[in-house]
C-alpha cells in the first residue's frame, strides 16, 4: 500500500514503515504528524485518485529527527565582464518514519469488528 501526499508544497510518494525526508516542519522530535491532503491511494491494485485530495484517507507519521542538508553552491557568471558570485545555503529537513496509512474503508472495517466483538 502506498499513497501520494502533498505537504511543504511538495508530493510525496509515501508507504508505510519508510522514513521520508520533508522541509523543515515545526513538530517537535518524537512528536505525531498527520498528512490529511492525500491525492492518491493504492492498496492491492485498488487505486483511489481524488479531485483534488481522496477524502476520508489519513497518513500519519513519527519525527524522528531534524537536520541540514548538504551545502547547495549557486555560482553566477557573466562574460567579457569580470562578474562572478559564489553563493549557497544548506536547506533544513525533518525526517518523518510513516508509521500507518489509513484508509475510509480501514476505519469501516474496525468498527465493524469492535461491534460484532461487542454483540
Amino acid at each position: 500500500m502506498y499513497a501520494i501526499i502533498e505537504a511543504c508544497g511538495r508530493q510525496y510518494k509515501v508507504e508505510e514503515k519508510t522514513t521520508v525526508f520533508f522541509e523543515k516542519l515545526d513538530e517537535e522530535e518524537g512528536k505525531k504528524v498527520t498528512f490529511d491532503k492525500v491525492i492518491l491511494v493504492s492498496d492491492n491494485g485498488k487505486v483511489q485518485v481524488g479531485n483534488p485530495y481522496v477524502k476520508g484517507v489519513k497518513v500519519e507519521g513519527k519525527v524522528v529527527s531534524h537536520g541540514r542538508g548538504k551545502k547547495i553552491l549557486v555560482f553566477k557568471y557573466k562574460a567579457k565582464k569580470n562578474e562572478r558570485k559564489t553563493r549557497g545555503h544548506r536547506q533544513d529537513y525533518t525526517k518523518v518514519e510513516i508509521t500507518s496509512i489509513k484508509t475510509g474503508t480501514a476505519k469501516k472495517a474496525e468498527t465493524e469488528t469492535v461491534e460484532k466483538e461487542t454483540k
